[in-house]
């Protein structure tokens, strides 16, 4: 069990817990947050209404992405044995599969689809908890209210056996689920729609089919999946037809009639559980109410088809986790967490598009869909290019920030008559797959509808790649285990410290950054050009140099979540941090001596 908080976090004389962090629901998203804040020093009671986590499979899908941000918390290890990589998903027709997204790709370290079981992921997650004394978990808590001021939120709680107790907070996380207390308590409007279908999960051990990957199988009377999970676990959704209901189909003649369809011997099958649910679509019109803030499905909830309302939640938590912490720790202003919503919103939009088509493809709801649906997927053998779009998984958004903690010139784009259009139509099946491929923006068609963007083909506010590298003590690891979670300045073939202004220098000091310099592997034996306090690492499989010959800078800065910051030359470090130090809301004046002291310019990064 995770250790109570320190004696110095309770005020014995009111009774009252008080906290850094205070975070309302223990699932995934609200167990990385507290790990991550865990390793960071802060102090967090994680608030959960029930008595335990949940043990019960949910989610089924874990893409490159997420593992990278339990590599971030030191948790990847222990959760490989509970994953499969290089999961595809396989759409059929009529006995014929006549699509199998399988991305090959590993640029993020890791394997772009994986298949895991959601309840041992969690389990990783609460027992990494019990490395940190400052880290209390509150089962069987509910939350009767909260409020907040200018210094905290005070959060009132109620035991599942009786008692009250009182958190004060300086900042909380509502990771409470689609059905948010904290959502709905502040009054944040959570837009979207309903599908008008349910589906029932069926989830067994034992797998009584065995083959790999998923299947989804688009027959217009039933449409149902398959998929194969890790140690023995297989699930199977079908959708749920006008008139019937829940306690019907879960009927052992009812269930056995379905599961006849995939299984020669329904009487031999070792039931889980059985559960429908409805899809949803819907996001919050913020993630950030003062001190209060929205993470997880308590800020979006999305369709199950390309599992990622438990990716998307665990994004959040890498965003957040860093800002929280250096907020809390007095190193950055308050404002920076209003740049969690501009980064999470609109990409949380994005995979909620994505979802919504992958529905739409998967099981239409009326026969005009259907045909649409036969005739789109008819052209991938008539456009190879089209074909490749869909089966490499290239329709799938990556985040990519053009404002908040980012380095970009403010050049808008105007958006033509075409993204209105698409807007209006946005609600249709056509709609929404137009929607979804012009949502990348450097294509073709999204520069017809949205117009020219003079940063499509910058790195900045993308995710930085993951090679593996060499370290001087001649270790092959991954990047990110060199970086840790801090800012990170990576200059290629050139010492990014040379000229560093006394300014930049106390700036990076106080955030705690690193300087690296990478070079080819051949030339890492030498150390005569790396000065001490400066990381050298060698480019093991070269896919660094690869990297920065595509690009005009040569030095990248790295945010603590990976994502790049900014670029500049060699010459151009010291404003480059300065330019930075603005964008998190530093204070004015920083004496690292006792006696000197700087100023941000108000003009920097403008």
């Amino acid at each position: 069990m995770p250790q109570p908080l320190d004696p110095v976090a309770v005020e014995g004389h009111s009774g009252t817990l008080t906290t850094d962090v205070a975070i309302i629901g223990a699932g995934p998203v609200g167990l990385m947050i507290a790990n991550y804040l865990g390793l960071q020093g802060v102090r967090v009671v994680l608030i959960e209404k029930l008595d335990k986590i949940i043990d019960y499979p949910r989610a089924i899908g874990l893409d490159d992405e997420a593992l990278r941000v339990f590599q971030s918390v030191g948790l990847a290890d222990a959760l490989l044995p509970h994953t499969t990589p290089d999961h595809w998903m396989r759409f059929t027709s009529k006995g014929r599969c006549f699509a199998s997204i399988e991305p090959r790709t590993d640029e993020f370290g890791w394997s772009r689809r994986n298949a895991f079981i959601q309840p041992l992921a969690d389990r990783v997650l609460y027992d990494g908890l019990q490395r940190f004394a400052h880290v209390e978990v509150l089962f069987g808590h509910t939350v009767n209210s909260f409020t907040q001021d200018g210094s905290g939120v005070t959060i009132e709680t109620e035991h599942a056996e009786g008692g009250r107790r009182t958190i004060r907070a300086s900042y909380m996380v509502g990771a409470d689920g689609g059905n948010s207390f904290v959502r709905r308590t502040l009054d944040v409007p959570f837009e979207g729609r309903t599908k008008p279908n349910q589906w029932i999960v069926v989830d067994v051990r034992n797998d009584p089919i065995g083959s790999p990957h998923v299947y989804l199988h688009c027959d217009p009377r039933r449409p149902y999946v398959s998929a194969a999970l890790p140690h023995g676990i297989r699930r199977f959704e079908f959708m749920v037809m006008p008139g019937e209901t829940e306690e019907e189909l879960s009927k052992p003649e009812n269930m056995a009639a379905l599961i006849r369809k995939v299984v020669a011997d329904p009487e031999k099958v070792d039931y889980i559980r059985k559960r429908v649910y409805t899809h949803n679509a819907r996001l919050a019109s913020s993630f950030r109410v003062n001190r209060v803030l929205l993470a997880g499905d308590a800020a979006h909830i999305m369709p199950v088809w390309q599992g990622q309302g438990y990716n998307s939640g665990i994004r959040d938590a890498s965003n957040l986790g860093w800002k929280l912490a250096m907020v809390v720790k007095g190193v950055a202003g308050d404002a920076l967490l209003d740049t969690y919503t501009a980064e999470r919103r609109s990409h949380a939009r994005s995979m909620i598009h994505l979802s919504e088509v992958a529905g739409d493809i998967f099981a239409p709801t009326s026969r005009f869909g259907i045909k649409f649906r036969d005739a789109f997927v008819r052209t991938f053998n008539w456009f190879p290019a089209v074909k490749r779009y869909f089966v490499e998984m290239r329709f799938k958004p990556m985040p990519r920030y053009e404002s908040g903690v980012v380095l970009l010139a403010r050049t808008p784009r105007k958006h033509g008559w075409l993204a209105r259009v698409l807007e209006r139509s946005g609600h249709s099946a056509p709609g929404r797959l137009l929607g979804l491929m012009s949502e990348k923006r450097e294509s073709r068609l999204g520069r017809l509808v949205y117009g020219r963007d003079p940063h499509c083909h910058s790195p900045v506010g993308r995710m930085f790649i993951q090679p593996r590298v060499r370290t001087v003590s001649g270790d092959i690891v991954r990047l990110d285990d060199v970086l840790g979670n801090r800012f990170a300045i990576i200059g290629w073939g050139a010492e990014p410290t040379f000229g560093l202004s006394e300014q930049a220098r106390a700036i990076w000091q106080r955030l705690g950054g690193c300087f690296v310099v990478a070079k080819p592997d051949t030339q890492l034996s030498f150390h005569d050009d790396v000065p001490e306090h400066v990381i050298a690492i060698g480019d093991a499989n070269t896919r660094l140099k690869d990297w920065f010959a595509r690009v005009p800078e040569s030095v990248v800065l790295l945010r603590p979540d990976r994502f790049v910051a900014g670029m500049s030359s060699p010459q151009q470090v010291s404003q480059l941090i300065i330019e930075l130090a603005q964008k998190l809301h530093l204070e004015a004046a920083f004496a690292p001596d006792g006696v000197a002291a700087f100023s941000i310019p108000e003009t920097a990064g403008a």
